[in-house]
């Protein structure tokens, strides 16, 4: 077998386990370097970087939580695994939410360790590339199906960059409407299994027995009108991408049955007793909380921290204001081909009455008022008119502008003069004398913007 470059540490009092970690590893082809306790392993994180530690979760000067809060606190970025005897269990599910990448119990068992260790050391080459993304985004516009130039898309581009050709699951999290199925096809497209299925279920969409019959499929014979098999949503996302949508509303023990396919890659059909291997990469999306949801116990956490290697949040679009106006141009122009029209803009009183208003159902909702424009428009410009009344009517009652590092200060100023405008009922004389300038200027920057009252 190849010799491996990962660099992995093991931390434990105990010389057995010490030297059986390092024999089990060697078979793989990986080489170990050990630390006798936690203050020694922190000193070898410090002075070199590791992919990968196995820290014992009970050592003596720092024990294996404490160590992961150094490794996490002083940014050491290497992948912790927790091994721990079994009375321990709880303790290092905890250690998990912290964020070590999983645990093994005593005594390890040489197939468990197989099949973690390259996938953390797959996670933490996902974290490294991650890191390595920072200027490759910059200057985009759009990414896949997604449209945004502003810094909380750049860094969704990223993460979906970083993530894409990898095997691990990801869930989307998020308000409705936010784009999360556009970012799991984003990153099924970025990924090697690009032309593989890409297989889409809404899990709140079934009751449970029908949900548990889509996703595995069943035999011939297997319940009352089952005259013949039939393949579930597991078997024909094989080789591909499997996304469950509203996941948060998996009924308990059908997320116990998914937990078994992620863990084994293997399942049975309903009334079936063959066990059916499969190769799908998992994507999932939920508007839930969903610490309220494991709090609640509505969510399995075994369920979730499989399912979570990698958590992508869409921001809402009243948090990207900026990229309103990059989405309404997009949607005119898709609506107006389509519904064959001549609509070639958008008036600046028309967009300024857009991007001043909160979108709570965030892209969606401003796909639904563009398109809906588009059809009541009889000219080439869209205006305020075809706009539906809960749109021209609303003020935003808030006087607070939320703004992300390294908006652009022209952005900035134009954002705050609208907004205080919008505050000012459109009263330029009293706008201006709130933003401390000349009424003229005023005037000037918005001719600027091409603002029309």
């Amino acid at each position: 077998m190849s010799k491996k470059t990962e660099k992995i540490l093991i931390a434990d009092d105990e010389a057995y386990v010490v030297e059986g970690l390092t024999a089990l590893l060697a078979e793989e082809g990986y080489s170990a370097e050990t630390a006798k306790d936690g203050a020694e392993a922190l000193e070898k994180l410090i002075d070199s970087p590791f992919d990968l530690i196995l820290a014992d979760l009970k050592m003596p000067k720092i024990d294996g939580l404490q160590l992961l809060h150094e490794i996490k606190t002083q940014e050491l970025f290497t992948e912790v695994i927790i091994v721990t005897g079994k009375g321990s269990i709880h303790t290092a599910v905890e250690a998990m939410k912290n964020g070590a990448y999983d645990y093994l119990t005593k005594p390890v068992e040489a197939d468990r360790l197989r099949g973690v260790i390259p996938k953390a050391l797959e996670h933490h080459r996902l974290v490294v590339s991650y890191r390595h993304l920072e200027d490759q985004v910059r200057h985009l516009t759009r990414y896949e199906a997604l449209i945004g130039q502003s810094p909380q898309m750049k860094e969704v581009y990223k993460l979906i960059d970083a993530v894409a050709d990898t095997t691990a699951n990801v869930i989307i999290t998020g308000e409705s409407g936010t784009g999360k199925e556009l970012i799991a096809r984003a990153i099924h497209n970025k990924s090697s299994r690009t032309d593989k299925p890409f297989v889409a279920v809404n899990c709140a969409a079934f009751p449970r027995e029908i949900l548990e019959n889509e996703l595995f499929g069943h035999e011939a014979g297997a319940f009352t009108g089952a005259l013949k098999e039939k393949q579930g949503y597991f078997e024909l996302a094989d080789q591909g991408t499997l996304f469950l949508d509203e996941v948060g509303e998996m009924p308990l023990d059908i997320q116990a049955k998914i937990l078994r396919v992620l863990e084994e890659q293997s399942f049975r059909r309903l009334g079936g007793k063959k066990e059916i291997s499969v190769d799908v990469r998992i994507i999932a999306a939920t508007n839930r909380d969903l610490n309220q949801a494991l709090e609640e116990k509505s969510l399995r956490e075994d369920f979730y921290y499989r399912l979570c290697v990698v958590e992508v949040e869409p921001p809402p679009l009243r948090d990207r204001s900026g990229d309103i106006e990059l989405l309404a141009m997009e949607f005119m122009k898709t609506f107006s081909e389509k519904n064959k029209k001549r609509i070639t803009a958008i008036s600046p009183k028309c967009m300024a009455t857009l991007t001043r208003y909160s979108w709570p159902g965030n892209v969606r909702e401003l796909k639904n008022v563009i398109e809906r424009a588009v059809i009541l428009c009889q000219g080439e410009n869209l205006e305020c008119r075809h706009l539906p009344s809960r749109i021209t009517a609303a003020k935003r009652t808030s006087q607070k502008i939320v703004l992300q590092l390294g908006t652009p200060l022209a952005e900035i100023e134009k954002e705050v003069i609208l907004r205080t405008l919008d505050q000012m009922d459109n009263n330029k004389t009293h706008a201006a004398r709130a933003l401390g300038i000349s009424l003229k200027t005023l005037h000037n920057k918005l001719n600027q913007y091409k603002y029309k009252s």
